[in-house]
């Protein structure tokens, strides 16, 4: 058992995994003092039933800790929770515009709900939330406090940096809000989305509230600044102030509207360049597979907006479906929205490119996780995507295929010959310097690393369909 390395920041309460995946969080006298009056007060039962909040149940069982967890700094820890383990774990800079506004609006549901009980939730980060399929779940339990007398909600910084700002550079500037939050795990200043907001965007709902006023505030001096918190507080900020500035928000945010431009991907269903044989075939041979067996964890690269994935998810626990075109994904999970619950439960789509999957970033390198450390998938879909690496990206075929390897799960692989239409429209007014992107050479690095198992060549004739298992 050893503590999460993404929870240092909250010295009352940090979060330890077991050896068996099973998530606890350790808490000071302090944190179970809050802990105890918050459990207890109505709205958190309800939103642990709604699945609003992560499952959570004191255990208090001390017997389980090593003897290097037993203590912080100079007092002993006093309490252990246990959560629900998350499936897989996600990152605001891979969420679609309306994951994040719906992850938004839950975050400023719970603290409404809290405020009018007489608590509060000191933290606004949008990493306090995940995702259960498509649902969102707050997961800092630790963040609910009682709330004390005049204060104000001292997680509105946080708030506006990672949800409402990249919100509303997606908005209203069509900006992608993705590298931001992925280049700074802190968010977006208010004086750098308010150098990005023109003189249109400064009557936008919120942003001369929002985002000016509240950058005029950080900018002066540090002498006849006391600090926004302290301010309010003398002023007696009462709960009342915090309910409507959050319920304004929340309208704001329940307004916000993303329209991206035309999308070859987010258009799939219709543009896309299979006759209705070859795709009743395609999907019948992923069928199959997936039905062949029980798959705990399913990865669908280049996945659109998800119809094969959705296949994955009849017959397995978990599929993170993967696409690079925030549209498409954004689509997808929109669409999956009316999908049977069911299914709904079982699919977590995310922005990515795959090759630039993210990293390990944050303190040391190890406050967020790399992409391909935080599941092991048994099954992965790479449907029609091979060539977008190799051709698009420039990625060595060989390369690929060792990385799919060292995945070390079975593969859907279809290969898109050279003669294909869709082949041969990327390779138009560009040097041909993918010499190594031929059947045969597919085939070669295949056999290096896998143990093919089935195949299927569509009648097209371009493009075929393999499933292949890692050698041992």
């Amino acid at each position: 058992m050893e503590f999460d390395p993404g929870s240092y920041r909250d010295r009352d309460a940090r979060v330890c995994r077991g050896v068996d995946g099973q998530i606890y969080r350790l808490l000071s006298p302090r944190a179970l003092d809050e802990w105890n009056a918050v459990s207890q007060a109505s709205f958190f039962p309800q939103a642990l039933r709604s699945g609003a909040v992560v499952q959570t149940e004191l255990t208090n069982d001390f017997g389980s800790l090593p003897e290097s967890l037993s203590a912080a700094g100079d007092h002993p820890w006093a309490g252990v929770l246990q959560h629900e383990a998350i499936p897989f774990v996600s990152y605001p800079y891979e969420w679609s515009f309306s994951m994040l506004r719906d992850a938004a609006l839950l975050h400023l549901e719970l603290l409404m709900a809290a405020v009018a009980d007489g608590c509060t939730v000191k933290d606004g980060t949008a990493y306090n939330i995940q995702w259960r399929g498509l649902q969102p779940v707050f997961i800092d339990v630790a963040s609910f406090e009682r709330l004390p007398p005049g204060m104000p909600w001292a997680g509105y910084r946080q708030f506006c940096q990672t949800f409402l700002y990249p919100l509303f550079l997606q908005a209203y500037k069509g900006i992608a809000f993705h590298p931001w939050l992925r280049g700074r795990l802190e968010g977006i200043t208010p004086q750098d989305c308010w150098q990005m907001m023109s003189l249109r965007d400064v009557f936008r709902r919120g942003v001369a509230t929002h985002v000016g006023l509240h950058a005029w505030m950080e900018s002066r001096p540090a002498s006849t600044n006391r600090g926004t918190s302290q301010t309010l507080a003398d002023a007696g900020f009462g709960k009342d102030l915090i309910l409507n500035n959050a319920r304004g928000l929340k309208k704001i945010i329940q307004r916000l509207r993303w329209t991206p431009p035309k999308s070859t991907w987010s258009d799939y269903a219709q543009t896309h360049s299979y006759t209705d044989g070859d795709q009743q075939a395609k999907q019948q041979f992923v069928r199959r597979v997936v039905h062949s067996r029980r798959w705990h964890q399913v990865w669908d690269l280049g996945g659109n907006i998800g119809l094969y994935g959705e296949i994955a998810a009849e017959n397995a626990d978990l599929v993170v479906v993967v696409e690079s075109d925030h549209a498409a994904l954004d689509h997808c999970y929109r669409r999956l929205a009316t999908a049977p619950t069911e299914i709904k439960r079982k699919i977590l789509p995310l922005v990515g490119n795959v090759v630039d999957l993210s990293e390990n970033v944050g303190w040391r390198g190890r406050e967020r996780k790399a992409f391909v450390e935080r599941g092991k998938p048994e099954l992965v879909l790479c449907l029609a995507l091979i060539h977008h690496v190799v051709i698009g990206h420039g990625v060595p075929l060989r390369e690929f295929i060792d990385w799919l390897a060292d995945l070390g799960a079975s593969v859907v692989i279809e290969f898109v010959a050279r003669d294909d239409p869709k082949v041969q429209e990327m390779m138009r007014n560009r040097r041909d310097t993918c010499v190594d992107y031929n059947a045969d050479e597919f085939e070669a690095a295949l056999k290096r690393r896998f143990q093919i198992r089935s195949r299927e060549t569509l009648t097209s004739g371009t493009r075929s369909l393999v499933l292949a298992e890692p050698l041992a």
